[in-house]
């Protein structure tokens, strides 16, 4: 594994009142081990996955690609400062990486489409063709299966909101294949069944007070969607 732990420093945080710092599980877990390539993080809306996901990549020094900035009514001056209070073990120094988010592909697939305007040759990266004249499944997998090849620490933020259940599925090889040839690690906020199966996954529950390890078949994601194909609504 290329990252093997994060400690949370909560004598460093600037405020204990703001989000994120007032999540009780940012406040009460010490610290989030990963040893294995592909690490996820699951819970419902408002537990702070996405968050401490966003602040690992920040502070893993991995860009997160915001797209245009706009004002907003009421800004949160410590939203974007729990990176701050982490600390990083790496296994054998930092590595490079990525980060996904549905959200924000489409205003890159469009930067890409600007840049290959002057330079062909940057869309045979992502598979020969432009990004934004596929479907958003389509062009997502394209990034996957071009990006995931580069060794290094891979973020993926809730990326089943783009991707049918079969296109999941194609997600879910590419996971497992990386990860197992052992150049890529992965950490994945997800809601999604298929994606938190993938085998040999650690799997961290968000839906208790600290963030702590679950089997996939205790997750609340896996029991209710099992309950519905069982017996409906």
């Amino acid at each position: 594994m290329h990252l093997k732990s994060v400690r949370i420093a909560q004598d460093r945080f600037p405020t204990t009142d703001a989000y994120p710092f007032n999540l009780p599980i940012i406040q009460h877990t010490p610290a989030i081990d990963f040893p294995a390539p592909v690490t996820v993080f699951t819970g419902e809306n408002g537990t702070g996955k996405s968050t401490l996901l966003k602040a690992l990549c920040r502070r893993c020094n991995i860009h997160i690609w915001e797209g245009m900035h706009r004002a907003r009514y009421k800004a949160n001056r410590y939203e974007n400062m729990l990176h701050l209070s982490m600390d990083i073990d790496w296994a054998d120094g930092a590595v490079p990486g990525s980060f996904f988010s549905p959200e924000l592909f489409r205003n890159f697939s469009q930067l890409v489409d600007e840049w290959a305007t002057g330079n062909p040759g940057l869309l045979d990266y992502f598979g020969g063709q432009s990004l934004i004249t596929q479907s958003h499944g389509q062009s997502c997998m394209a990034y996957f299966q071009s990006i995931y090849q580069v060794k290094g620490l891979h973020f993926l933020d809730e990326p089943e909101a783009a991707l049918s259940p079969e296109t999941q599925l194609r997600l879910l090889e590419v996971l497992s294949t990386m990860g197992a040839a052992g150049h890529a690690q992965f950490i994945i906020s997800t809601h999604s069944p298929i994606l938190m199966s993938c085998p040999d996954a650690l799997v961290y529950d968000f839906n208790q007070t600290t963030i702590a390890p679950t089997a996939y078949e205790k997750t609340r994601h896996y029991r209710i969607y099992k309950e519905f194909f069982l017996h409906g609504v």
